[in-house]
């Protein structure tokens, strides 16, 4: 017990990452609570109007606490592109899985009608990435109880989060998998190891530091809270439990070889994210820089992921990790936990 879980209303000091896209899911999030850790769910592709039925859904399933995470949109994310030559690049990928571009606007989820769902629906801990919650949001949910949680990728945003009054702070190492959170420096900036990162933020915040990047198994949360963490946060660990809401061929690329090597890649989302290097990765790798902002790229991969999953098809998929994926097991979420104490 420390300040976090005294914070938390938790028993243990080990927090699910909150996998973005889909991934996650309520059996999971409550998997996790139910163990005496703090559950998550990645809420940022529902539409405001599902979040309620989400946060209720959990509730039926553990009476622990548990945190909805949102991501907070950066500058230019909805500016109007010419969509044809970024078409065009994919045509042939296009092609070969035998798939073709909707032709829909890509647009996401309101973020500002998205965070008064959340705040309506009223979750024990409210979570952030990539940014900071507008003020309103922050005084609202304190004086209704409701914690909040940033993520930083520097000292820098540490000490943004903790100014925002913010209650804990994520120190998110490079070693991380998905999606990064930089918002003060571009990524490229700001891509600290965990081992760097943590005892930086610990001297330099008053508020709870909860270490994540490559912690995957009990020798590395013993690691973090030797640099001075009160709790870890631990994503692809848990993407390989059976709860989860990763594909099969997603879960066998953690146990394999091909997990020890992954990238920081734009071109699944738009955003940074880091995985298991594949066929598109290196096939698109020259156009890194030319791929459209989140989330017009997000869009037009979509029908590639959605018929590689369908095929099993580990060329064309978001395979997601961190840097320790390959110390995951394929195990239940409880099995997990029980070997992180």
């Amino acid at each position: 017990m420390n300040r976090l879980t005294d914070l938390l209303g938790i028993i243990h000091p080990i927090i699910q990452g909150p996998f973005g896209g889909g991934i996650s899911t309520v059996e999971l999030a409550a998997a996790v609570s139910n163990a005496g850790g703090l559950g998550a769910y990645g809420a940022h592709i529902l539409p405001a109007g599902e979040i309620r039925g989400l946060v209720e859904s959990i509730r039926s399933r553990t009476g622990s606490p548990f945190q909805v995470n949102l991501w907070v949109p950066q500058p230019g994310e909805k500016d109007v592109i010419d969509l044809e030559p970024h078409i065009e690049r994919l045509a042939p990928l296009y092609a070969r899985l035998g798939v073709e571009w909707s032709g829909e606007t890509a647009e996401a989820p309101d973020f500002e009608e998205q965070l008064e769902a959340l705040l309506d629906a009223a979750p024990p801990v409210l979570s952030f990435v990539m940014g900071l919650p507008p003020q309103w949001a922050i005084d609202r949910a304190k004086k209704e109880g409701m914690l909040l949680v940033g993520t930083a990728t520097t000292v820098a945003e540490a000490r943004a989060v903790e100014a925002a009054g913010l209650d804990a702070v994520v120190a998110s190492g490079s070693d991380a998998g998905g999606h990064r959170g930089a918002f003060l420096r571009p990524v490229q900036e700001s891509l600290v190891g965990t081992f760097s990162l943590v005892p930086q933020v610990v001297d330099a915040v008053r508020i709870p530091v909860i270490a994540a990047g490559g912690i995957t198994d009990r020798r590395g949360v013993l690691a973090a809270q030797a640099l001075g963490a009160e709790g870890v946060q631990i994503g692809t660990g848990f993407l390989a439990t059976t709860e989860s809401g990763a594909s099969d061929v997603h879960r066998e690329k953690l146990a394999s070889p091909d997990a020890e090597t992954t990238v920081l890649t734009r071109l699944f989302s738009g955003r940074h994210a880091r995985g298991i290097v594949n066929a598109l990765i290196r096939e698109l790798g020259p156009e890194e820089n030319a791929v459209p902002h989140y989330p017009v790229q997000n869009a037009l991969m979509q029908p590639l992921r959605q018929a590689a999953a369908r095929l099993g098809n580990s060329d064309y998929l978001n395979l997601w990790a961190g840097q320790a994926a390959p110390l995951s097991r394929a195990q239940s979420a409880a099995q997990y936990f029980d070997s992180l104490l």
